[in-house]
């Protein structure tokens, strides 16, 4: 009799799990199998490693773009695949899919648990399993061998092998719609800097990608007639929002990179860096697409500012991409010009946006701020130590936000880092990728032990606080 008790207790322990506890083990459960796949020797070559594939799948499953191998050369045609499908894994949505597979593990949950896992995928942005899901799926097909499409016959035509041509477009097609930033060339998208195609084609697949689920459904639902009154104002704040952050990324790095005499920008006539900066703006926003050299000789320090604020802002909910998500600056800017106006609540195009959410915004921005310092604070602590080589603090700040807001982009930090700088990066990257607040609920629920905490009906005595 003890024996089938044994087996049922683990059978409790996973049926008891609470969505943010099971996306995070299903995260590392993936990562774990992605690292055995990449380090197969039929995979990769013996340059990598236990640890390097371990790098590279976390990197892959959060879409981040941060490696310390050379995809081309370290990865056999068979390894690039494992790695192509851990981006659409990641980009998909990893806590879509969990939720997805948690209806089929958890048998017979208990309706807290299909209330849970109902709110995390409308905080996800999916809204839905079944209908929802396979939508999200069809999208990104459609837009992936379209934009593949694109780049073989009329971007990628310098490369003379019609395979090799149709893989490097389909890869590319993958990662930049999944706001990946990973490349079968180590300068990525340098060699193609003069390239209108091409620059178009990525850039349209990042914003798409970045969008998320609910703005593109809204779009294509009213397609008709894309007035105000039809569109949500969710689509209509995330539209707005990122149109304001590509242009102010564009003629900022204009700006900055010509009065800071930034080297990137100065080598190439005016059509071809408004391009470039075009192209920054809307990969530093979790893409992590280069198609200029990113690097603290090349770029001005307000210009790596400028990027870092980019990059931390991110995509928007239920994007492929990372950081605080539109929404949330949009939320926040919101109730600043409220308190500036002296308004009790905060109102956005003449609709009252709840407290809850707006306590929200202001919970992911400073623990994500505060996460990313700590961040930078162990790196410096640590990197710089055992003659390992110096770095400056602003490239360590710029490489972690690069991993937290799950960009990709690389001052020549990462690779020259030790296992334990680089294993910071890697947890970096895992947290930015579920979401701090997620990562947060599920320690929170463990030490805790799962115990429902109803809410708190008792009212306290207001008193005011100076700030």
């Amino acid at each position: 009799m003890k024996f089938p008790k044994a087996i049922h207790r683990p059978q409790e322990w996973y049926r008891k799990m609470t969505v943010p506890q099971f996306t995070v083990v299903t995260g590392l459960l993936i990562i774990s199998l992605g690292t055995i796949l990449i380090s197969n020797p039929i995979c990769s070559s013996a340059k990598v490693g236990l640890w390097e594939a371990f790098f590279t799948a976390t990197s892959a499953i959060t879409v981040t773009g941060l490696t310390v191998i050379d995809i081309r050369e370290d990865l056999t045609f068979l390894g690039q695949i494992c790695l192509a499908s851990m981006l659409l894994i990641g980009g998909l949505g990893l806590m879509a899919i969990t939720t997805f597979l948690q209806g089929f593990v958890v048998r017979g949950t208990e309706l807290r648990c299909r209330l849970d896992r109902g709110k995390t995928l409308d905080e996800f942005g999916v809204g839905g399993v079944g209908r929802t899901f396979r939508g999200i799926a069809f999208t990104a097909t459609v837009l992936i061998i379209i934009g593949a499409i694109i780049l073989y016959f009329f971007g990628f035509n310098n490369i003379g092998p019609p395979g090799e041509r149709l893989w490097a477009s389909l890869f590319h097609s993958i990662s930049a719609y999944n706001n990946a930033g990973f490349g079968l060339w180590a300068n990525s998208m340098e060699d193609y800097q003069m390239n209108w195609v091409v620059n178009a084609v990525i850039i349209s697949l990042i914003l798409l990608g970045g969008l998320g689920w609910r703005v593109t459904s809204d779009l294509w639902s009213n397609r008709n007639d894309l007035s105000r009154k039809n569109l949500s104002l969710h689509t209509r704040l995330v539209l707005r929002t990122s149109l304001l952050l590509i242009l102010v990324g564009t003629f900022g790095l204009l700006i900055t990179e010509t009065l800071g005499h930034g080297t990137s920008l100065s080598v190439v006539g005016w059509g071809e860096r408004i391009t470039t900066a075009l192209f920054q703006s809307i990969s530093a926003r979790t893409a992590g697409f280069t198609n200029m050299e990113i690097s603290t000789q090349a770029i001005s320090d307000s210009g790596l500012l400028l990027l870092m604020t980019l990059m931390f802002i991110g995509a928007s909910p239920g994007g492929t991409g990372g950081g605080i998500k539109t929404t949330t600056l949009a939320a926040l800017m919101a109730a600043t010009r409220s308190t500036l106006r002296g308004q009790d609540d905060v109102v956005i195009r003449n609709r009252q946006i709840s407290d809850k959410v707006v306590l929200k915004a202001v919970g992911i921005t400073v623990g994500s701020l505060l996460f990313v310092l700590f961040m930078a604070l162990i790196l410096s602590m640590t990197s710089n130590q055992g003659g390992q080589q110096s770095f400056s603090f602003l490239a360590m700040l710029f490489t972690c936000i690069s991993a937290f807001a799950t960009v990709g982009f690389d001052v020549g930090v990462t690779e020259q880092l030790n296992h334990f700088g680089q294993f910071v990066l890697i947890i970096g990257m895992f947290v930015g990728r579920l979401g701090i607040l997620l990562l947060l609920s599920a320690i929170w629920e463990v030490l805790n032990r799962g115990k429902l905490h109803h809410q708190n009906r008792i009212g306290y005595p207001r008193e005011d606080l100076y700030v």
